[in-house]
């Protein structure tokens, strides 16, 4: 058994349910809410991290000006025009890994903006998980804690290519999510004001 499958087994996952693209092809704002709650892993050479979804944003096609796929189809955004279930990961300020989980039906452009996330935990060598007490609420920070990194850009959110999330039954309720307008997007006129962004209000006071 090589170290992967230790980990993916000593984490549990034979009896948790990880997300498939039936769950990202659907409306960006629904799958952006929904996420809220999921763990969040990624497999490294230091080590399985895992953290809790407590932050996202809704970007929702070509008409959103506040989504790259505004500008249309490019070589940067054809994975956004691809299969629900895929990661889109950009850079910003030349340092900033922005993490991106694509959604809707293969055609319409769409994403979900991974912005935070908490009770970052990482298993090394096998064994059990340990807290990591660290900063994760910003899409910068949960980037880098976790090693995420542009070379699993295009790629599927699946175990076999070391990122996947899954759904381990963390109930989220109606009063704990929190719905406002996206941030730093100024520039993409009445856009701006849509409410599309979404966290869950315990779990952010907490930084």
């Amino acid at each position: 058994m090589t170290t992967f499958q230790k980990s993916v087994f000593l984490s549990g996952m034979k009896n948790k349910h990880i997300l498939t693209p039936d769950f990202f092809a659907r409306d960006t704002r629904l799958v952006a809410k929904d996420l809220l709650g999921k763990v969040l892993y990624h497999q490294t050479k230091d080590g399985l991290y895992k953290a809790v979804i407590t932050e996202t944003e809704a970007y929702h096609g070509t008409e959103d000006l506040a989504c790259h796929c505004s500008k249309g189809f490019t070589p940067r955004t054809e994975v956004m025009f691809g299969s629900p279930g895929h990661i889109y990961i950009y850079l910003i300020y030349g340092m900033y890994q922005m993490l991106n989980f694509v959604t809707m039906p293969k055609g319409f452009p769409a994403a979900v903006l991974i912005r935070g996330v908490s009770d970052l935990q990482i298993s090394r060598n096998d064994k059990p998980f340990e807290n990591l007490p660290v900063k994760t609420d910003g899409p910068g920070k949960l980037t880098k804690q976790m090693q995420i990194k542009r070379e699993l850009n295009r790629k599927k959110l699946i175990p076999e290519n070391h990122l996947w999330v899954t759904d381990e039954g963390i109930n989220t309720t109606r009063k704990q999510i929190l719905q406002t307008k996206r941030i730093g997007i100024d520039y993409a006129g009445e856009w701006k004001d849509k409410p599309w962004r979404y966290f869950i209000a315990k779990q952010k006071e907490r930084f």
